[in-house]
Formats: C-alpha cells, sequence, structure tokens
C-alpha cells in the first residue's frame, strides 16, 4: 500500500522535473485517489506515515507543489496567473490549518468534567457534535483539496489558468465555509455547560436520586469484563445502585445495562460523592485511582475481586485498604491468612459468588456415542508471564489434538480476552489452535451436520439473525460516527421502564438460538462478550482449564473438570499449592491424560471424584443454602449500616485540631493505617465477625 504511494509520488515528480504533463496528470489523479482509497477503507495503513508527521495535509502539500512546480516550467502561463494560483492555493492550506486549530479548540471545550449514562440530561442543554468532515482532520484536507487538484491539472493540460483559478476558489471556499460552520460551536448557543454548572447540577441529580450501593472501577482497555460481571448482582440488589467510573473510554465500554453511570475523571469531583447519600462502594478490581476514592470517610468500601483464583493476584496486600475483603467461601478466607498480607481476617466477609445463579447442575453423563463437549478455557498469561499461569504456550496445542482425535468430541474453545497482550508466544500459540480447529471442523466428513439437513441449519441461523437483531436494537448505542462524548451523553438519557427486564429476555433467547445454530458436532471457537462464560458452562461436559476463577466458578455446575500442569511442579505439590485442582484431572503438557479423562466422563464409574468436587465447591464457593445472593444482601446491609452508623456519630466525633477520644478500658482499637477505616472494635468481637451480621458493623 504505502509502496504504491510513494511509487505514485515519484512518477508524478519525474512529470513535473521533465516536464511531462501527460505523466504528472496521472500521477497527480492517481496519488490523490489512492490516498482518499486507503482513508476510506484501509486507515490503518496509513499508520505508519501519520507517526512520522505526514499527516494527509503534509501528503497533499506534496501533490499540489509538484504540480506548482510543473506549472512554473510552462510556456504560456503569464507570472499574474502562476501568482493567483500560487496564492490561492496558499489561501486554502491557511483556511484548512484555521479549520484544524478550530476543530482542537471545539473538541476541548466540550470535553466535559462529569460524563454520564443513563442519566436525563435534559437539563444540560447539550448540543450535538459538529460533522466528523470538520472536526477531526481525517479526509477533510483531501477531499476538499479535489476540486484544487483538478483545476491546477487541467491547467498544466491545457494551458489555460481558468481551470486552476476555478478549482483553487471551489476549494477556499469549502475550506473557509468549514472553517466558518465550526466556529460556530464556540458560540454560546452550542457551547457546553461551564464547570461549575455541571457540579451544580451533578449535586442535584445526587439528592434527587439518593444512591445507595455503588460499584467503583478504573482500568484500561479490555479490562471491563471485571466490571461487568458485578453489574446484575448490582442491580438486583434493589438499594438504588451506581456505578461509578474513571477513564472516560470505559463510559461506552461496560455493559449495556440499566444501571446509572457517572465518569468522575478528576479526583476533585470524585470528592463530590462525599456530599451523597452513597453508603458504600463495591471494588472488582485494584487499580491506582483506587486510592484516591479511598479518602471519602463517608464511604464504606467493599473488595469483591473479578473473580477467586490461586494466583498470587487473589491476594494482594493492597486489600487491606478496604473496609472489607468480600469472598466467595472458606478457601479465599484461608488464602488470605496463609498469604499474611496484611488483611484482618475480621474484615473477611463470605458472601458466596452470586453471579453463578445461571449455571446449569449437572445432569448425567453425555450419550456413549458422542457427542461430548469439552470445553477447553485458558487464562492468559498474566503481567509476569510465569510459565504456569497460562497451558496455552506450552500445552495447548497438544491439548487440541488429543482432543480432536477422538471423533466424540465436540470442542468449544474459549480464550481469556486478554490472550498475547504480554507475551506474543501466547498470542501466537492461540492463532495455531484456531487453525487446528478450523481444519479439523473443515475435515468433519458429515461437516457437524444436523438433522433435518441444509433447511434445518437455514431455520436456525435465520432464527439466530432475528434475534441478534432484536438484542441489538435493545443493547446497541447507535450513535452517529461524528458523535463525541457530550452528544452520547446528551442522547443517552434514562431508560425506558421496564428496559433491563426486555434485555434479559431477548439475551436468554439469543443463547438459544445462537446454540442451535450451532450443528451438535461442530467445533467453535468462541471470542467476544457473546456467549457469556457461563451460558458455555451449560453447553459443556468438561472443562480444561488453569489456575483461574473459572475453576472454581464450573464447580457450581458439579460436573468433571481437569486442570493443566504446567507449573513445574509435582503433582502433590501442586495440589497442595492450588486448592481449586484439588478435585480436578491433572494434565500435562503432552495431553497424555486426556483419553482417560474423556472416558471418566462418559462412565459415571470411572468418575472417582465427583464427591471431591462437591466438597470442593462448598469449600470454595461457600454453602448452597442460604443463596448466595441472600449472603451477599446481607453483607450489603451490614456494610450499609456500618456507614449509616459513622455518620450518625460523625457530629459527635472530634473536630479539626481535638484529640481523638481514647477508647474504654478493656476495649482495643484497630485502626488501618494505609485504608479509610479508624473506628474502634470492642474486644471479644471476633464470634461473628466472620458473617455479615457481625458485631463490628453494627
Amino acid at each position: 500500500m504505502l509502496g504504491t504511494l510513494l511509487f505514485l509520488y515519484a512518477a508524478q515528480l519525474v512529470g513535473a522535473a521533465l516536464p511531462h504533463v501527460p505523466l504528472l496528470c496521472a500521477a497527480g489523479a492517481a496519488g490523490l485517489g489512492f490516498d482518499l482509497a486507503l482513508r476510506q477503507w484501509r486507515p490503518g495503513a496509513l499508520g505508519g506515515l501519520n507517526r512520522v508527521h505526514c499527516d494527509e495535509a503534509v501528503r497533499q502539500l506534496l501533490r499540489d507543489l509538484l504540480t506548482v512546480a510543473c506549472l512554473a516550467h510552462l510556456p504560456g502561463l503569464d507570472a499574474a496567473a502562476r501568482l493567483a494560483l500560487v496564492a490561492g492555493l496558499l489561501a486554502c492550506y491557511a483556511a484548512h490549518f484555521a479549520c484544524r486549530a478550530l476543530g482542537v479548540l471545539v473538541r476541548r471545550s466540550r470535553t466535559l468534567p462529569i460524563v454520564t449514562r443513563n442519566i436525563d440530561t435534559s437539563g444540560l442543554g447539550l448540543s450535538p457534535a459538529p460533522p466528523r468532515l470538520l472536526a477531526r482532520p481525517g479526509r477533510r484536507a483531501l477531499l476538499f483539496s479535489v476540486p484544487a487538484t483538478a483545476g491546477l491539472l487541467g491547467t498544466a493540460a491545457v494551458g489555460d489558468p481558468a481551470a486552476g483559478l476555478a478549482g483553487v476558489g471551489l476549494s477556499l471556499a469549502l475550506f473557509a465555509g468549514g472553517a466558518c460552520h465550526l466556529a460556530t460551536w464556540l458560540l454560546p448557543g452550542k457551547r457546553p455547560p461551564g464547570e461549575e454548572r455541571m457540579v451544580e447540577w451533578f449535586l442535584g441529580w445526587l439528592e434527587a436520586y439518593r444512591p445507595e450501593v455503588g460499584l467503583y472501577f478504573s482500568g484500561g482497555q479490555g479490562t471491563a469484563y471485571q466490571a461487568n460481571m458485578w453489574l446484575p448482582t448490582l442491580a438486583a440488589l434493589g438499594r438504588r445502585p451506581l456505578v461509578v467510573l474513571r477513564e472516560r473510554s470505559m463510559v461506552q465500554q461496560v455493559a449495556a445495562v440499566d444501571l446509572p453511570v457517572v465518569c468522575l475523571p478528576r479526583v476533585a469531583h470524585l470528592m463530590l460523592l462525599e456530599q451523597s447519600s452513597l453508603r458504600m462502594l463495591l471494588h472488582p478490581a485494584n487499580a491506582p485511582k483506587t486510592s484516591q476514592v479511598l479518602r471519602i470517610p463517608t464511604i464504606k468500601h467493599a473488595f469483591t475481586n473479578h473473580g477467586e483464583s490461586d494466583k498470587l493476584s487473589s491476594c494482594n496486600p493492597y486489600a487491606k485498604v478496604y473496609d472489607e475483603v468480600w469472598v466467595a467461601g472458606p478457601a479465599a478466607r484461608r488464602r488470605y491468612a496463609l498469604a499474611e498480607v496484611g488483611v484482618d481476617d475480621r474484615d473477611v466477609v463470605e458472601v458466596g459468588r452470586p453471579q453463578l445463579a445461571p449455571i446449569r447442575r449437572a445432569s448425567g453423563p453425555p450419550p456413549a456415542q458422542g457427542p461430548v463437549t469439552v470445553l477447553y478455557a485458558p487464562t492468559w498469561e498474566g503481567w509476569t508471564s510465569d510459565p504456569g499461569n497460562t497451558s496455552v504456550i506450552l500445552a495447548g496445542e497438544n491439548l487440541v489434538r488429543a482432543l480432536l482425535a477422538d471423533r466424540r468430541v465436540r470442542l468449544l474453545y474459549k480464550p481469556h480476552p486478554m490472550t498475547g497482550s504480554v507475551n506474543p508466544l501466547a498470542g501466537a500459540a492461540d492463532a495455531r489452535i484456531r487453525e487446528l480447529i478450523a481444519a479439523a471442523e473443515t475435515a468433519r466428513a458429515d461437516g457437524g451436520g444436523r438433522p433435518g439437513g441444509q433447511a434445518a441449519r437455514e431455520a436456525a441461523e435465520a432464527e439466530l439473525a432475528r434475534r441478534t437483531e432484536a438484542l441489538d436494537a435493545l443493547t446497541a448505542r447507535a450513535w452517529r460516527p461524528g458523535a463525541d462524548e457530550m452528544e452520547r451523553m446528551g442522547a443517552g438519557g434514562a431508560p425506558e421502564p421496564g428496559h433491563a427486564e426486555a434485555v434479559a429476555e431477548a439475551t436468554a433467547a439469543w443463547h438459544e438460538a445462537f446454540w442451535n445454530a450451532r450443528p451438535p458436532g461442530a467445533h467453535v471457537v468462541l471470542t467476544g462478550a457473546r456467549p457469556e462464560l457461563y451460558s458455555c458452562f451449560n453447553q459443556a461436559d468438561l472443562l480444561i482449564s488453569d489456575v483461574s476463577s473459572v475453576v472454581a466458578d464450573f464447580l457450581a455446575s458439579g460436573k468433571p473438570y481437569a486442570v493443566v500442569n504446567t507449573s513445574g511442579l509435582a503433582e502433590a505439590e501442586f495440589r497442595a499449592a492450588y486448592p481449586t485442582v484439588r478435585a480436578a484431572t491433572l494434565l500435562t503438557p503432552d495431553a497424555a491424560g486426556v483419553p482417560a479423562l474423556l472416558a471418566s466422563v462418559l462412565d459415571p464409574a470411572r468418575d472417582t471424584l465427583a464427591a471431591d468436587r462437591a466438597a470442593l465447591a462448598e469449600y470454595l464457593l461457600g454453602p448452597a443454602e442460604p443463596p448466595s445472593l441472600t449472603r451477599f444482601r446481607a453483607a450489603v446491609d451490614a456494610l450499609c449500616a456500618a456507614a449509616e452508623a459513622r455518620r450518625a456519630r460523625r457530629p459527635a466525633e472530634s473536630g479539626p485540631g481535638l484529640p481523638t477520644p481514647r477508647p474504654e478500658a478493656g476495649s482495643h482499637q484497630v485502626v488501618t493505617l494505609t485504608g479509610p477505616r479508624t473506628e474502634q472494635q470492642p474486644s471479644g468481637s471476633t464470634d461473628g465477625a466472620h458473617s455479615p451480621q457481625g458485631d463490628r458493623n453494627a
């Protein structure tokens, strides 16, 4: 692509130097057309040129200079005509750069201090964004230069300056008119509200909505799944929920839920939450910006994590800054105790995993003749890229080959969305695994056919298309290409009543249609947000994974699972180090144990780990009764009550410059210097402290 563009420049240079008018005209027109085509259909191909500041304006300027150089050597054009053409061309570029400067000013002026979603912002009078062609440089320089380029090339071809003057004049009108139109967005009628008005509006909304429980999230590209897994649980609490984000890009990355979402990039605006009725925040991930919200003394903070596994990251020392650490079951409590990272056992609350409600229990072994649905869901390499993190690099291809060798196996491959983001070897291995699965699916003699033949397949695919369209209509945010965050905020108001229920119903129907559209024995590579992991669990008869939260969640199904040991540890050491694998079949990187594993799935008599799985599920996820959501609600109620009690005590507490009251005799004071909690704990309160209703939260 870039070679073609350089070749056309070289040809135009030769045409200008000789001069050779036909070559100049052909190369100049082809170069402009090719540049426009790349910008339209292959914009990524121009990334290298843009990074070295050879953007569209510079490329067009070079074409125009070559054309003007040719005109300087042509007889028949007087000095006045040449001067007029050059002056008009310079005026075009002046208007272009003025438009670019105005675009920068408009974009900066439309960067709001507070961004929201699912909140009515009609009172702010937010205006739509300017046309994309004007606000972003993009193709503007190329498109608006077409008349000037055509006119100059026409003048070179026929020797008449009229064509060039007409083309340059039209381009100048386009550039100048675009700049004038863009400037109207700086007028009072289209300007966004100022910071003071935004803050006043936000405080008014907080007062009217009166949120109680929120979810706080800060993260980069590809991390939204960590927050998304907790959004349905937050919505189910019914305590006027609120989602608090810190990065502007995350506003559109979090799932399409009906919960009100606010993005507060600046700490000064984050501190406004202290003036709200917000009682507590859930934290699904640790992030550098988390320390900022912990400064708010009126809000209690609970760390929920975005999944539990035996990785070191599941007992991060940072967890001690929270008021409480909410875990699924006794395993995580013990993990924190053994890690000795400073998390007080009284701060650990077992709430189960309320997200696991959609996972269906096993109904029996698959048919002896198959298909046996195997879900291979490896984790990613992690930030440290330790050998034991993911099986993709050392064992993935061996596992997939061994599974595909058994004609009864139907393989579902769902890699972690961040696979290859740190270690390129993981990304390369993932690509080879996908190629193996695609080749195996192509080579299947029956093509994974379904009963009813082609007609049934077409009907299933048509149903999936219909369900996809219905779900997209409910969840898609159909912004026009030029919409900015201010326009999206204005258009993304409060959802209609019943919208959440409609989305849930449409999602369930989509999943059913998705799996029905797949032939019974077909191998599938699963990427993207849909289908969700738990829907894959319900399809699988067996899970193969790594040491990750996927394993713990799959235990809720009661089905067999296997973990790949790529750590280099002996089996006994591996099982002792990672409690989640105690009821698993361990596989080595050579995948030698796959045939025996499949045999145990098909024959319950060979499944010797069923009782161990049931015991481990309770150890990792907590008891089945009361349901996890009930325990989660109780923990929320207790922490909210603690926040309310603290607010009630606050007026009577020490004022500025006064000493803090000393604890009474016979009591001790627990103070976490790195966290927000400084309340007193009566001695002897450890009984019941492990439950959400413990005395420490009274």
